[in-house]
């Protein structure tokens, strides 16, 4: 049976500004969803509700026939969250913010031949997040918010700034997750993501419509 994920009738407001006007997302295992709208669109304050960082003033968030909304210790072990700015701790290299999110024989393995290694991370385990370029730090944000082996990924704006090697690292790690059936969403600036995409959604004045995306960038941008 493929378990859905469905987000239901979203609204977040700060004060009298309404963001969210009511945002309805749905996604099943193994599908990757884009989504894409301008800087202030609401991307971020969508995660930062689907997180548990902020509430929400209305909607729902379900799967399966599980409320993530109501089972936070649930939604804890199936969601995993990459945020813009990675939440590293900047005076400990790579291995010690590691050791944070996993024990030592399941991290050895995961660098020996799991995720940390598909993402490139034991090239740098010695590096201090201080000294590290964008991409490393986004790369190794990736593999703490994985440690727990989430079913949900909410990526915010994963590839920004960054060169083609960690871009390549990380579509090659997404695209391994989906295949083992994991959900993703995906909020995104970048057209490189789009081919990951199974279905996208555009953000505009606190709604999502979904897009059929026909191969035509200029489209996209003049939809946005």
């Amino acid at each position: 049976m493929i378990i859905m994920l469905k987000i239901s009738d979203i609204k977040k407001s700060f004060g009298k500004k309404r963001i969210l006007n009511g945002i309805s997302v749905c996604a099943e295992e193994g599908d990757c969803v884009g989504i894409f709208g301008v800087n202030g669109s609401g991307k971020s304050t969508f995660f930062n509700v689907l997180a548990g960082i902020s509430s929400c003033d209305a909607g729902s968030f379900t799967f399966g026939d599980v409320s993530l909304f109501s089972d936070k210790s649930y939604r804890s072990d199936v969601l995993g969250y990459v945020t813009q700015s990675p939440p590293l701790i900047d005076e400990l290299c790579a291995y010690d913010n590691l050791l944070l999110w996993y024990d030592r024989k399941s991290l050895k393995r995961e660098l020996e031949y799991g995720v940390l290694k598909m993402l490139g991370i034991d090239a740098f385990l010695k590096v201090r997040v201080s000294k590290m370029s964008g991409g490393m730090k986004k790369r190794l944000a990736i593999g703490c918010a994985v440690a727990h082996k989430p079913k949900i990924l909410l990526l915010d704006e994963p590839s920004a700034a960054l060169d083609l090697v960690c871009k390549e690292r990380i579509a090659q790690y997404l695209a391994d997750f989906k295949n083992n059936g994991g959900i993703i969403l995906i909020a995104t600036h970048d057209v490189q993501d789009i081919p990951l995409c199974d279905k996208m959604y555009i953000f505009k004045d606190g709604y999502a419509n979904e897009y059929d995306f026909d191969g035509n960038v200029q489209n996209l941008i003049s939809s946005l």
